[in-house]
């Protein structure tokens, strides 16, 4: 069973939900995602979502996107963000996934992605800018490697092409909890729990929540709703600071912040 699936079944079992930080990859330097990665994990994330920097990135709000310009003008490459997975996931008692997107694999090559990820410790990869018609040879290599591909929907995917993305994913599905890029917000929509309470009535799948998650209030309102919630651009936001303030002092700053959501999940 892939450490995915593994996951989310003992969550359920345990009834409870999952807290998935969002981190750049190289933002300000590969050592600090890895120290950061190490400390979300300490903290009781479920999960750790590793962003991969694209220049032309899918939805992405300022926050993220203004991280993956600084860690591009490092030069970071997918090689090196594998390489510091491959030394810091053995130390890490969760699964982490890639935000991927599909250009990047396609350019690397399909399997030859899998294959690097897997070696590197990586459970699965999100790829939020492949299309369902064209996921069949992605998703046939990533089922016969136990490597899961998650899928995203939006508020305004109709619900027949919803059922079609649930069916061609692993892992779980990322719910989009807003029309519109990442970013925290002060509000979210109230239709949001009924339509991800319809999604779950038609799919095994875990479901887990994103964009626009920042406060313990969001995570306590939508929590009984969804199998996890993922967090970006407010973890994403304090790491950066990392560039200006004292490393430690960052790191235990993001680290109290992520404990501040998982408290609010119970």
């Amino acid at each position: 069973m892939p450490v995915i699936d593994q996951l989310f079944a003992s969550l359920r079992a345990q009834r409870r939900k999952a807290l998935m930080p969002f981190v750049t990859a190289g933002d300000p330097d590969l050592e600090f995602t890895a120290a950061v990665l190490a400390e979300l994990v300490a903290r009781g994330s479920s999960l750790c979502e590793v962003g991969i920097p694209y220049s032309d990135p899918i939805a992405d709000g300022p926050v993220i996107q203004a991280s993956y310009t600084r860690a591009l003008a490092h030069k970071i490459k997918l090689a090196q963000i594998l390489e510091m997975l491959a030394a810091v996931t053995p130390r890490l008692t969760v699964p982490t996934v890639t935000m991927v997107s599909y250009a990047i694999i396609l350019r690397h090559g399909l399997a030859r992605y899998v294959a690097d990820a897997q070696r590197a410790g990586v459970a699965g990869a999100i790829v939020p800018d492949l299309p369902v018609e064209e996921t069949a040879e992605l998703s046939a290599i990533c089922r016969k490697a136990d490597f899961s591909l998650v899928q995203l929907v939006t508020p305004l995917t109709p619900r027949d092409r919803a059922l079609k993305i649930a069916a061609s994913s692993t892992g779980f599905l990322y719910y989009v909890s807003v029309t519109g890029i990442t970013g925290e917000r002060t509000e979210l929509p109230q239709s949001l729990i009924d339509s991800v309470g319809w999604l779950r009535e038609q799919t095994p799948l875990p479901i887990c929540i994103g964009f626009g998650i920042s406060t313990p209030e969001h995570v306590k309102k939508l929590a009984p709703a969804a199998d996890g919630l993922i967090v970006g651009s407010a973890v994403v936001r304090r790491m950066a600071q990392a560039s200006t303030k004292p490393r430690d002092a960052v790191l235990r700053d993001v680290g109290d912040y992520v404990e501040s959501l998982i408290k609010a999940l119970a």
